[in-house]
């Protein structure tokens, strides 16, 4: 049996990294992160490539791929440290759509989203952890609460939101009783916004109960997946950074990388990184082929890349000296987004908890002796 990508995903890769090559420099990366929202030139482009559309239907102008294929898109965004609203726009969102809304939604939001022409921001990290003070509820019609984190806020034309209940519900920006504060992560490469409601009126309820349950089940193993292939992107580039590093610098008259100790960093590296990429792969292909597998796989490729990727970084970092701490060295750039993608959606801890409960694990027995 064949274990792979297959031709059209190669040749997504491909097409994906020429982009990079040709129109997406580090230079000009680095350059839209220093604004107050990515280059949204940039994602223009991508949705021209289809990678806006990735993961929505033919009927709506997308292109109606996997979650495999969106997570072979996001290895690629992020080893070229895309600055990019890709995560929101291109897979919670039109997960969520697709799940929760009626047609008439569906129809509304769906086609903009595939062409770039619009953006929906999603504050899903109360999902699987409410923070103390944190999270909002629907009382009375009017959302009241804080939402933190919502994700590519910049530039939103609307707020998904999970509600506990469980509860999906859409928010236009400009809602009475809505307050949007944008919020920095050392992660530029991406924009974050926390929501303060008082009062606010949702726009439409896309569902409520088993429905919303099951799309942000949905939502939630997209996003594993995704952000664990956003992971290993980062850490692929980390390590290339790395040997090509220490084949350049020179002490004692010699490359650093004919130092035993610099080969040792190197090869513990690929080591680590080799075995997650088929992990991150039949993850992602689980969620859409193996529905039963999926969440205890999903759960585990984004736990394991966020441990993994921690180590490759820092690492990298390592091998790189001083200046693998300055900002002067590219290097930070993947650093940052990897910590950026350990936490979102939640913690390796907190990711294995959600999974293990799934799994309906630990029984009552071991409740019962642990009370």
């Amino acid at each position: 049996m064949h274990f792979g990508l297959s031709d059209e995903q190669k040749l997504l890769q491909e097409n994906l990294h020429r982009y990079l090559d040709e129109s997406l420099p580090v230079a000009r990366a680095r350059k839209a992160m220093e604004g107050a929202e990515p280059d949204p030139g940039i994602w223009r482009e991508l949705a021209e490539l289809g990678v806006a559309g990735i993961l929505i239907p033919e009927e709506h102008g997308g292109s109606g791929l996997a979650v495999l294929d969106a997570a072979v898109a996001a290895e690629v965004l992020a080893y070229g440290a895309v600055p990019a609203p890709f995560l929101a726009n291109a897979v919670l969102a039109p997960v969520l759509l697709q799940e929760a809304a009626g047609p008439e939604l569906r129809a509304a939001w769906l086609p903009r989203l595939a062409a770039g022409e619009a953006r929906i921001s999603v504050a899903a990290e109360e999902c699987l952890l409410r923070r103390r003070g944190r999270g909002v509820e629907l009382r009375g019609g009017a959302l009241h609460g804080r939402a933190l984190f919502a994700i590519d806020s910049a530039g939103a034309d609307a707020f998904l939101l999970p509600l506990p209940g469980p509860a999906v519900v859409l928010v236009a920006p400009d809602a009475t009783g809505l307050r949007v504060e944008p919020r920095e992560t050392h992660d530029r490469s991406r924009r974050f916004a926390e929501l303060f409601f008082e009062g606010a009126r949702p726009g439409e309820i896309l569902a409520t109960g088993h429905a919303a349950q099951r799309a942000l089940d949905r939502m939630l193993l997209a996003g594993f997946a995704v952000l664990a292939a956003d992971m290993l992107g980062a850490c692929e580039r980390a390590l290339e950074m790395s040997v090509a590093y220490a084949g350049q610098r020179e002490q004692f008259g010699r490359a650093i990388a004919s130092f035993q100790a610099v080969k040792h960093l190197c090869a513990e590296m690929a080591a680590e990184l080799e075995p997650a990429r088929a992990l991150v792969w039949h993850a992602a292909h689980a969620v859409d082929a193996l529905p039963e597998e999926a969440p205890l796989l999903a759960a585990h490729a984004k736990a394991h890349l966020g441990e993994v990727g921690r180590f490759i970084v820092r690492t990298a970092t390592e091998v790189h000296g001083g200046i693998g701490f300055t900002d002067a060295c590219d290097l930070h750039l993947w650093f940052k987004r990897v910590e950026v993608d350990r936490a979102l959606l939640g913690t390796p801890d907190r990711v294995r908890e959600w999974a293990a409960l799934r799994q309906g694990w630990p029984p009552p027995a071991v409740e019962a002796a642990r009370d």
